[in-house]
């Protein structure tokens, strides 16, 4: 199996994060620096960052948070801000799937399972993620098709979006957001792009699977066995 795939298995991070060490030189496979795409079994010894691994497979686990504001979505920081593994308690490392940005809050999910971490983010997938959303001014049709359409963002076309004006004022507007990609504050910059400032921005929905609304800001609770089951049907 390949190694990312083996140690995504084990719970130690998503693919993605593990293809990144092994670019950092921080896995010795056999006492060898390990190579992306490198094939490893049960007998070959890992180390990582010089401590070795378990090879006893950690149970799956999957927890829904309602991340608050000024958290990071991230494992470490080199920053010492707050981050969203602290809102879980759980001794096995587990990881975020996709992030949520740091003056965003809502829906995220945490896991150890390395292979639904690629499903819900891979591209191809194209899983909307809905967001609940408050910008200033009167938001005109015309604008809301804009975001529907799709808007340049640093030299590239968003996706066509799905947008539902919930109430408006001429001093504020709230909507439904929903949107395929994850680019760095993304729903921000589009709204920003028709003149007018999000002041507060919550995501409510990944796919069907939606935040639980008993859960309180900071709070998580594990997925339920159906909501496990959506995922892995992504």
């Amino acid at each position: 199996m390949r190694i990312n795939k083996y140690l995504a298995n084990l719970g130690i991070d998503s693919r993605r994060a593990i293809d990144k060490m092994i670019d950092e030189g921080r896995i010795n496979v056999n006492g060898k620096l390990a190579e992306s795409g490198l094939k490893v079994n049960d007998k070959d010894e890992i180390l990582i960052d010089g401590s070795s691994i378990r090879k006893k497979k950690s149970e799956k686990l999957y927890f829904m948070v309602n991340k608050p504001q000024k958290v990071l979505s991230a494992v470490k920081d080199s920053r010492g801000r707050k981050l969203v593994t602290d809102l879980v308690k759980t001794n096995e490392r587990i990881f975020p799937i996709g992030r949520l940005d740091y003056d965003t809050e809502g829906l995220i999910i945490l896991t150890n399972d390395g292979d639904v971490y690629n499903k819900v983010i891979h591209p191809r997938t194209e899983i909307y993620k809905t967001y609940y959303v408050e910008v200033l001014g009167s938001v005109s049709m015309s604008n809301l098709n804009k975001i529907k359409k799709g808007i340049l963002i640093d030299d590239k076309l968003t996706l066509p979006a799905k947008a539902k004006v919930i109430s408006s004022t001429t001093a504020r507007t709230t909507l439904n957001v929903a949107i395929k990609e994850g680019r760095n504050r993304q729903i921000r910059k589009m709204f920003d792009f028709i003149g007018h400032k999000v002041v507060f921005l919550k995501r409510i929905a990944i796919g069907n699977l939606e935040l639980d609304p008993r859960l309180k800001l900071g709070e998580s609770r594990p997925l339920k066995k159906k909501e496990i089951n959506y995922l892995n049907s992504i």
